[in-house]
């Protein structure tokens, strides 16, 4: 059982690593990246809505239960709101490694703090030799997969050094802290949705709520930068699959929410991750969703395979 939750996890990221094309190529249709967010969270909300009432017959928990859970339980969906934010923040700020690798050791790390203290709800895993140098052997697997074909690639590294340049040293310092602790937030948003879905005994439904809450609080973000919404003319620009990016986000969500009880929020995270390289990976190959088309590398596929021992180190010794 699992090594199967483990493969949805899995899948899980590889669909995230689809969303983020697709709502890259939404923003280009509406012109900002908040607005595409917001119309992505927006569908996702309207997809498992429809879903909870269809399995669970109902949209959110009763009063009673709202008033018998501490406040942290809701702040799921608050996480994954500024997570998203803050990587449209970043990119401007860090260039594209930094953006990457920042946010991913934030969530490595988190999640194996949630795991050894059992926070959220979770049960705890005690830090093992075998446990740390599985997560050192991912970190290096996450580097070699993500970080060296960028770093390798002059002209990448070169816009890297160029966006950096345009901003203050201890400004930069600052903006890389909170390039992991955005990270971490969204290993926390993960955990705090994983349990509140086995609190509710309802995966959709607490995948709904998590996400209407990420809707609400990227929609005001969109409203307050943009200083207006979509218009009917941009939307009618776009293609039938840019409205799939939200679903498969909220899809993400759930599962998460259904493997996290079991297997953990340091294995949910780490799974979900090597999903989303791989994912990533398919997508540069095949040029999906209009995505610039570029050979995988043997590097890319190095990284990996060292991945995939980290994992096995984490789990199996």
């Amino acid at each position: 059982m699992t090594i199967v939750l483990m493969f949805v996890a899995l899948l899980a990221g590889f669909m995230l690593a689809n969303q983020n094309p697709i709502n890259a190529d939404l923003k280009k249709v509406v012109g900002s990246p908040f607005g595409a967010a917001a119309i992505s969270f927006g569908v996702g909300t309207v997809f498992l809505g429809i879903l909870a009432l269809v399995v669970n017959h109902a949209l959110l928990p009763n009063l009673s239960f709202v008033g018998s859970q501490p406040g942290w339980i809701w702040l799921g969906g608050v996480m994954g709101g500024i997570y998203l934010t803050s990587n449209v923040l970043l990119f401007a700020r860090l260039g594209a490694i930094q953006t990457v690798i920042l946010p991913i050791l934030g969530q490595i790390l988190m999640g194996i703090i949630i795991d050894t203290f059992g926070w959220f709800g979770g049960n705890v895993l005690p830090l093992t030799f075998f446990r740390v140098l599985g997560v050192l052997v991912l970190i290096a697997g996450v580097i070699v997969a993500v970080v060296l074909p960028g770093f390798l690639n002059r002209d990448v590294r070169q816009l890297d050094a160029d966006t950096q340049a345009s901003v203050l040293q201890p400004t930069l310092l600052g903006w890389r802290l909170w390039a992991v602790i955005a990270g971490a937030l969204s290993a926390m948003q993960q955990a705090i949705n994983g349990h509140l879905g086995a609190l509710l005994q309802a995966p959709v439904q607490g995948s709904f709520i998590s996400f209407l809450i990420g809707f609400i609080l990227i929609l005001l973000v969109s409203l307050m930068v943009d200083k207006r919404l979509p218009s009917w003319t941009d939307l009618q620009h776009a293609q039938i699959w840019n409205w799939f990016g939200g679903i498969l986000g909220g899809l993400f969500v759930l599962a998460t929410i259904i493997v996290l009880p079991t297997i953990g929020a340091g294995m949910t995270i780490t799974m979900g991750l090597l999903g989303q390289i791989i994912g990533s990976m398919l997508v540069q190959q095949f040029g999906w969703w209009r995505s610039m088309k570029a050979p995988v590398s043997l590097v890319q596929i190095l990284g990996v395979v060292v991945m995939i021992v980290g994992v096995g180190l984490i789990k199996f010794l």
